[in-house]
């Protein structure tokens, strides 16, 4: 079973930046990898994903806000947030597949408010 464990998330000031780390419990070597967020009465939509070779993409609400990356040697992905708005607020989640499930973590929380 592979587990994958959120870090990271809590209160923040519009403008400013958090980091999300996703710590998994097996090597992340080649594997796709990506983050995805939950804001109340929504559904869970992607953010950001890197592929295997390291080819990213991001929603076009993060694009030039965001950037995700990943350790190979830590098996941890990140997500670094700036110039986070208040209508980032939402439970954020990182994903892997794995053939042939997908992995889900428990999800962090952010919120952006003054």
């Amino acid at each position: 079973q592979v587990q994958l464990v959120e870090s990271g998330g809590g209160l923040v000031q519009p403008g400013g930046s958090l980091r999300l780390s996703c710590t998994v419990s097996r090597t992340i070597l080649g594997f796709d990898m990506g983050w995805y967020r939950q804001a109340p009465g929504k559904e869970r939509a992607l953010v950001a994903h890197i592929s295997g070779g390291g080819t990213t993409k991001y929603a076009d609400s993060v694009q030039g806000r965001f950037t995700i990356s990943r350790d190979s040697t830590k098996n941890t992905l990140y997500l670094q947030m700036s110039d986070l708005k208040p209508e980032d607020t939402a439970v954020y989640y990182c994903t892997t597949y794995i053939p042939i499930q997908r992995y889900w973590g428990q999800g962090t929380q952010v919120t952006v408010s003054s």
